[in-house]
């Protein structure tokens, strides 16, 4: 009997390279744990909707839970090419073109994006934390380079910290948008654009305006006579 993992694979089913084959159990994996819950989705279901035989969700994942990590992961780390592929134009309409692309990814996997993020809400699992944190580290990154300012230095940890704080008000408003309907995708498209803006042209500005203020010297005292 063979041993290849594809040998099982539903007839009429052609043979694709890894890449492709992985991106098809990804795609049906996002889907089901978007309609359903972790517990809920079995590795067997995930292989049907892929229309794969069970033993390539081991070969090519390693089990069910680092396929859910590799789902949530998919959904919380802006892809390199996003940004690389961004016109040659001004910082801010480079971060609108962003901010647009993060809305239509986020429509698109509507039900697995709050299936992801609606684990900051229950307990806490160490290795989606992990997940969110390195999405949070590698979102600020990101968001310097489509803005312009890859090469800032001054006050850059305490401007990276608010970007990561953005990505918080950013999940919690996509809640807003798909979950409450309180806003419409035009209005978190202008909310979401301009806070960022606003972030970098006035808030991080006055950051580094109080830090200087901080290193001031004490005026002097006038002498008592």
């Amino acid at each position: 009997m063979s041993t290849d993992p594809e040998t099982p694979v539903l007839s009429g089913r052609r043979r694709l390279e890894p890449a492709a084959r992985r991106a098809e159990i990804l795609a049906a994996a996002r889907r089901l744990f978007g309609e359903g819950t972790y517990a809920s989705v079995s590795t067997s279901d995930i292989a049907k909707a892929a229309g794969v035989a069970r033993p390539l969700i081991n070969h090519y994942f390693g089990g069910k839970r680092e396929l859910y990590l590799e789902v949530v992961r998919q959904m919380m780390i802006v892809p390199a090419p996003v940004i690389e592929n961004l016109p040659d134009t001004t910082s801010e309409e480079r971060l609108a073109i962003s901010v647009r692309h993060w809305i239509e990814v986020v429509e698109r996997n509507e039900q697995a994006w709050l299936t992801a993020i609606g684990t900051e809400a229950v307990g806490r699992d160490p290795d989606v934390e992990r997940i969110m944190l390195e999405g949070d580290e590698i979102a600020a990154d990101r968001v310097l380079a489509a803005a312009l300012m890859s090469d800032v230095t001054e006050g850059r940890e305490e401007l990276r910290a608010m970007i990561r704080s953005y990505g918080g008000m950013l999940r919690a408003a996509s809640r807003e948008w798909l979950v409450r309907g309180t806003l419409d995708r035009d209005e978190l498209r202008v909310f979401l654009t301009d806070s960022i803006l606003h972030l970098l042209r006035v808030t991080y500005p006055a950051v580094l305006a109080t830090r200087s203020a901080g290193r001031r010297p004490p005026a002097s005292s006038p002498s008592s006579v």
